[in-house]
């Protein structure tokens, strides 16, 4: 595939580089740096539009399966480093087209869902997505004040599950009419006051809700849900991280369902 080389910031395809990666939420392309999550695209089936690689690492682009309708663009490593986020950039980048889901892909009979309320960190995200793609859910629900998926920290924690994993972004209104309409079960995390979790059976569909690292789930969105459900912690915590709590419950509604999942 033949290469072009690019020298200037003004070019459009940079300045699409660095304005998706400033706004991940930005039109229906993602933005992404390195090899290990432009290799995750490729094998999800995304559409990867463009490849970028700083000038001296040409070889680098022989370890991925680029598809030949790709673009290819060298750029001095100043350049590139210029374009992107990370403190310590690496010599690839690129843009691929965002998959769109929509809400039959997570409320299918056997529905496990996380819904995610205010969760703010980035990582933490990420690894609630890993998770939820490793335990077998059918996907994911944003509500609002939910740091956007596309986040390059989420994309990197997610390890790839961003590409596969039904994510879907609603209102809490919609959120909740949708889960009970489908007969779907929504279960809401706390630390307190609430159902120990071996005592609910998950085995039907099932919606975990959970809420932001520093304040939890609020009240109005906790009053909206089936039942409540806490992880019972013997030694001395006040609570769990968000996404650790998330990655208990999602391993224990697939324990519940068993090996079948």
């Amino acid at each position: 595939m033949a290469i072009r080389i690019v020298q200037s910031k003004q070019n459009a395809r940079v300045k699409e580089l660095r304005a998706t990666l400033l706004r991940p939420n930005r039109g229906n392309l993602v933005a992404l740096e390195g090899i290990h999550l432009v290799s995750e695209v490729i094998a999800s089936g995304l559409d990867l539009t463009t490849v970028f690689v700083a000038q001296g690492h040409e070889d680098t682009l022989a370890q991925l399966n680029l598809p030949a309708s790709v673009e290819l663009l060298a750029l001095p490593a100043a350049l590139l480093a210029a374009a992107v986020t990370t403190e310590t950039p690496q010599p690839i980048a690129a843009l691929a087209r965002t998959p769109t889901w929509d809400w039959p892909s997570l409320l299918q009979p056997q529905s496990l869902i996380a819904v995610l309320a205010g969760i703010q960190d980035p990582g933490n995200l990420g690894t609630i997505l890993r998770s939820a793609e490793a335990f077998g859910a059918t996907g994911a629900i944003c509500l609002p004040g939910t740091v956007t998926h596309w986040n390059p920290k989420a994309m990197r924690a997610s390890a790839g599950s961003v590409f596969r994993l039904p994510i879907l972004s609603a209102s809490e209104e919609e959120c909740f009419n949708r889960l009970h309409a489908n007969g779907i079960q929504s279960i809401a995390a706390m630390a307190h006051n609430a159902q120990p979790l071996n005592t609910i059976d998950l085995a039907q569909p099932t919606a975990f809700v959970i809420g932001s690292e520093g304040s939890g789930l609020p009240e109005g969105i906790a009053a909206r849900c089936n039942a409540r459900v806490t992880i019972p912690c013997p030694g001395p915590v006040e609570s769990l991280n968000a996404a650790v709590a998330a990655s208990i419950l999602l391993y224990e509604a697939s324990r519940q369902r068993g090996p079948a999942r």
